[in-house]
């Protein structure tokens, strides 16, 4: 929480992941129904992107630590 340049990192990474999955819901439904958290990271993009005064670092991280090493695993396979 305290190294400002890692959090920066962290979230843009975030919403480098959330725009593309955003996309691949516009472009391929079928594909986007089979990514289970799809929605969940395009509304941390869209939170990240447009609230950064409500951002709770303390969310951003638990994605790091639980639902995005699926999410990865998913992703890799498709």
């Amino acid at each position: 929480m305290g190294d400002e340049l890692l959090r920066s990192a962290v979230e843009r990474q975030f919403l480098i992941l959330g725009e593309a999955l955003g996309r691949v819901r516009q472009l391929d439904p079928n594909l986007a129904s089979r990514i289970a958290d799809l929605n969940q990271a395009v509304a941390l993009r869209n939170q990240l992107a447009h609230g950064y005064a409500e951002i709770d670092d303390a969310i951003v991280w638990g994605v790091v630590a639980g639902p995005l090493e699926q999410m990865l695993s998913e992703l890799e396979s498709l």
